[in-house]
């Protein structure tokens, strides 16, 4: 039986500015901010030894198996169907645990486009709350009409991080010479647990070169522009954390830095400093812009991994189902939103929004980090060995610290309940879900779709 036939619409502006949007991250430039001056060491570390290493496998494994569905079908031509399954499903919920931690960061700082009140409520509950359900669900609109209007949300979302990347370093210039860097500047990571914390989530802030590849079958030209896509945003991406992370800190001081909404109180800083208020409601909003274009990559991205999943029939038919007018995977699409909307609220539960995002980042660095076992052990069969062996000893030591509490969680035996049992529930959910469609499939009952691509 026949796939539905998938629309390619990327090339390769589409694609580094969809690499960008994906990787380039305005929330984490604010927790390596908060870590100190060492964190510009633990940049390059974290781009040299996870990153680097990443964009080599990632570009070889898209070239050699340009299929949609990407770590999918590499962990499955490398290790067989359940691993390729379990890849796939710890990526997908991972990303539903995401899309919450990001709109609460991303919906913090916006509060700050009102100025000192704003700023005030910013990490309130009934603030972020319901402007996270509404820009979720606006967004769920916007992929349901497919990449031809999607992938202009995802490139708006690439400039505008860029834009505020620039705008960040040309303010820190300027208030640097006008009242003083706040920081003293010392390269050597402080040795104390919110560097060790932060190891973890600086390399979980060069993930996200493995998604476009997920879409390969709506990439025009995959062979070429995947890799090439890869070169050029994963050296801009690398400049962005470094510079953005140093302007930051001319601006404040690490101590003062909230991981939550830095980025924000960055440019209120700079508008204090400079005598110049309405920069901060022009850089508040450009962050929302690009935390908008980042949400609507994501999801446009991580709704064809069940799809993909779907051809086979290890998950429902229908989420190999896509609209008969708009080719969108929309059941896929529907699940992933509405799922990210429970786990929004079960993070909050006896929480304060910093502690559940916390909670929220830590889950989904376990849960991402996991498939990237898998891509590594796919890149060490068909790629490079070298780079694989790095990216494993990286992911592997990401996921211990990940797992350790954080000083603002309410009690240590609740934040490693939520985060290592939440873990362990998707591990099993996961394998039962297998298990039953497995069985389905070997009876005959469901036969497995042809994958056809343009």
């Amino acid at each position: 039986m026949a796939a539905p036939r998938l629309t390619r619409e990327l090339r390769l502006r589409d694609l580094v500015l969809f690499n960008v949007s994906a990787i380039a991250s305005l929330r984490w430039i604010a927790a390596a901010a908060h870590a100190g001056p060492g964190s510009l060491t633990l940049w390059l570390f974290a781009a040299l030894f996870f990153f680097l290493p990443s964009a080599i496998v990632v570009g070889r494994l898209s070239k050699k198996f340009p299929e949609e569905g990407g770590m999918y079908v590499w962990t499955k031509k490398a290790f067989g169907d359940q691993h390729a399954f379990l890849c796939s499903w710890f990526y997908f919920i991972s990303n539903v645990l995401y899309f919450p931690s990001l709109l609460l960061a991303g919906v913090s700082m916006t509060a700050y486009l009102f100025g000192d009140a704003g700023a005030r409520f910013s990490e309130e509950r009934a603030f972020a709350l319901p402007l996270t359900f509404g820009v979720l669900w606006a967004l769920f609109l916007v992929n349901f009409f497919g990449l031809k209007t999607a992938k202009w949300v995802s490139a708006f979302g690439g400039v505008s991080i860029l834009i505020t990347a620039a705008v960040l370093i040309v303010l820190a210039i300027a208030a640097g010479m006008h009242a003083g860097i706040a920081t003293h500047f010392e390269l050597i990571p402080a040795p104390r647990f919110d560097t060790l914390n932060f190891w973890s989530q600086i390399a979980f802030a060069f993930v996200g070169l493995e998604l476009a590849p997920v879409m390969s079958g709506e990439i025009v030209n995959p062979e070429r522009d995947l890799w090439r896509a890869g070169v050029i945003s994963g050296i801009g991406c690398a400049l962005f954390y470094i510079a953005g992370t140093a302007a930051m800190l001319v601006l404040l001081r690490p101590e003062a830095i909230s991981p939550l909404t830095g980025l924000a109180q960055a440019g209120a800083a700079a508008a204090a400093a400079l005598g110049r208020p309405l920069i901060a409601t022009v850089f508040a909003a450009v962050i929302a812009a690009s935390v908008v274009g980042q949400l609507s990559t994501w999801l446009a991205g991580n709704t064809r991994l069940p799809y993909a999943v779907g051809l086979d029939s290890y998950l429902p038919a229908a989420f190999a189902r896509t609209h008969p007018r708009w080719g969108t995977p929309y059941v896929a699409l529907l699940v992933e939103v509405s799922l990210a909307s429970v786990f929004l609220l079960m993070a909050q539960l006896g929480e304060t929004v910093r502690a559940a995002y916390q909670i929220m980042v830590d889950m989904t660095l376990i849960a991402t980090l996991i498939p990237f076992l898998y891509i590594f052990g796919s890149g060490f069969r068909f790629a490079s060995r070298t780079a694989a062996l790095s990216g494993l000893a990286v992911t592997l030591i990401a996921i211990l610290f990940s797992a350790l509490p954080t000083a603002d969680a309410a009690s240590a035996g609740s934040f490693e309940a939520k985060v290592l049992g939440g873990c362990a529930l998707i591990a099993i959910l996961g394998w039962l879900v297998f298990r039953r469609c497995s069985a389905k499939r070997l009876s005959g009952t469901v036969p497995a779709l042809t994958q056809e691509l343009p």
